[in-house]
């Protein structure tokens, strides 16, 4: 924020006009020892988003920028001194980033398709070297996807003007990391103007990665084969949500793992049981021994359910806060009691609540807090927390045998 040390009273003048010109003004305030240096109050004379493209021409030039609030019933217009300075960013630290995600992603999936005589650990990880190139197809299915997921925030915010940085990946190769990366993430430069252009940025990635996801899922199952679960060996179990579970379904004609003796005898009793709890382990029967390209399916749409938590400023929390705007804070405590009692079936959970809480908690502020959400956007965004109940995954991996 450029701070203007020329006298605010100069500046008064075109902001009572321009104000006037779309608002009836009953009162105004000059904010003495406020963040804000003037405040109009009353009622907007024309929609809120013309409203707010015409006051921040003339606030802007002027060395301001205008904030629109709800108060008492009216609405107000805030002059807060300064303007957004949205520096340019260095994309070579975005292509250093990308190219050794493609390595890491690579390697990891060169570890994945190793079933030669080695077994110790530095062996291994030398043999994933020489044969990098064997891991294409998870690093084909896994950056589809997060490419997808980043640059569908990406493009959104650039069709609305809004300031944004290019994804930062972030490569982490096996072992630290069975997915070969860690994600990426693009920065917000300046606050948003309003819910509707939030929830355009906040659900266009995992709406993206997730349509990525499904195919590179299928191809990646279609790959695959479905063998017994053998007893007695270390063996990770990818966990289940319920798109993953019909997908199967869809490809095999079975849900899987399909154990020996379904618990309790009642196969809808283990099922949401088991469904929660990856419990009991289904040694004896059989599931699905994921390809590489399942396994970038799979860990695409475990990514997307992650982000689509309800909470804070993940992509659920924007469209949460869309809908409800400061009510959606009430919500938090439910997600994060939700995330603890998940915590003691996959303690990574507690990870993930700690994260939130200390982190991740407080909502995007808005420029414009006044425009409301538009019918068709109100749709997208109850579809895009209803995907969140569809791909997320309670427990993700269980690791036994060994």
């Amino acid at each position: 924020m450029s701070e203007n040390n020329s006298s605010l009273e100069a500046s008064f003048a075109p902001l009572r006009a321009v104000v006037n010109e779309v608002m009836s003004v009953d009162d105004f305030t000059e904010g003495r020892n406020a963040d804000w240096a003037v405040r109009f109050r009353g009622t907007l004379k024309v929609d809120s988003v013309e409203a707010y493209e015409r006051v921040d021409k003339i606030f802007r030039a002027n060395n301001f920028t205008p904030l629109f609030r709800a108060e008492e019933g009216r609405h107000a217009i805030l002059a807060m001194p300064g303007v957004i300075d949205a520096k340019p960013s260095n994309a070579w630290i975005n292509i250093v980033l990308f190219v050794l995600t493609v390595f890491s992603t690579f390697y990891t999936g060169a570890l994945m398709s190793y079933q030669g005589p080695e077994t110790d650990l530095v062996p291994v990880l030398l043999i994933g070297f020489k044969q990098i190139y064997t891991g294409w197809p998870f690093a084909v299915g896994i950056l589809s996807i997060l490419l997808a997921h980043e640059f569908g925030h990406y493009i959104a915010a650039r069709l609305h003007g809004a300031p944004v940085t290019l994804p930062y990946f972030i490569p982490m190769p096996y072992p630290i990391s069975p997915f070969g990366t860690m994600g990426a993430v693009i920065v917000m430069k300046a606050p948003v103007r309003n819910r509707r252009i939030l929830m355009d940025i906040g659900v266009s990635g995992p709406l993206a990665g997730f349509i990525v996801a499904i195919p590179v899922l299928i191809i990646g199952l279609l790959r695959s084969q479905v063998l017994p679960i053998p007893a007695g060996q270390a063996l990770s179990l990818e966990g289940n949500s319920i798109v993953y579970l019909l997908v199967k379904f869809l490809v095999f004609g079975k849900l899987l793992p399909a154990p020996e003796v379904y618990n309790f005898g009642n196969p809808i009793l283990h099922w949401l049981v088991y469904f929660f709890t990856s419990q009991p382990l289904p040694i004896g029967g059989v599931d699905v021994m994921l390809d590489q390209m399942a396994w970038a399916g799979w860990s695409g749409l475990l990514v997307t359910g992650l982000n689509l938590i309800p909470a804070g400023q993940l992509d659920g929390g924007h469209a949460l806060f869309v809908l409800l705007g400061k009510r959606a804070e009430k919500i938090l405590p439910v997600i994060l009691i939700a995330l603890v009692l998940l915590g003691f079936v996959w303690q990574g959970w507690w990870l993930w609540a700690a994260l939130i809480y200390f982190l991740n908690r407080r909502h995007a502020e808005l420029l414009d807090e006044i425009t409301p959400l538009d019918p068709r956007r109100r749709v997208i965004a109850m579809i895009t927390i209803l995907l969140f109940f569809l791909v997320i995954t309670p427990v993700p991996l269980t690791i036994i045998g060994g």
